[in-house]
């Protein structure tokens, strides 16, 4: 939460003349409620069933950047089609810049009551090792631009295909 993901996801698939997706306001426009109201109603757990669908459905398109949420990687069914259908980029924040990008925003369910830096640094080290074991490029973001961090990954992308493709 907080690392860039739909602002750096919007702004890579623009650059790169592709479609982009974000997997919370997909689970938004199907459901018709926000992500926060999924959470009361339905728990984490009915969220990440409705994530789990959205990310398989996403993941069979091509041409796109999807930006997931934070959590989608603990379930492993999502870490298979994030893996066998595409490019995993994970933007690594750390904890006391995404307490500030996130300190004051009331839409985080997994951030609302207690202490917020606590649960981003306990969030970071559930998640970082999964991220890490999941990723073909790994970003680290801090004070560098969002047009910054966006050209290192296209670069890194065209690098990757570069070396996908048959030499023949």
């Amino acid at each position: 939460m907080g690392a860039g993901k739909t602002t750096i996801g919007r702004l890579l698939a623009k650059q790169m003349g592709m479609v982009f997706y974000d997997s919370d306001h997909e689970i938004e426009l199907k459901t018709g409620v926000k992500i926060p109201l999924i959470f009361e109603l339905e728990g984490v757990e009915g969220f990440r069933r409705r994530e789990a669908s959205i990310i398989e459905e996403l993941s069979q398109l091509d041409n796109i950047v999807m930006a997931t949420g934070g959590g989608a990687v603990l379930l492993p069914e999502n870490r298979k089609f994030l893996k066998n259908n595409g490019k995993v980029i994970y933007l690594r924040a750390n904890v006391h810049d995404l307490w500030l990008r996130t300190r004051n925003d009331k839409t985080r369910p997994l951030l609302q009551g207690g202490n917020i830096k606590q649960k981003l640094e306990q969030l970071y080290v559930e998640r970082d090792p999964i991220y890490t074991e999941l990723a073909d490029c790994i970003v680290d973001t801090g004070p560098q631009s969002a047009a910054d961090i966006t050209n290192y990954i296209e670069q890194k992308l065209l690098k990757i295909k570069n070396m996908e493709t048959p030499l023949n």
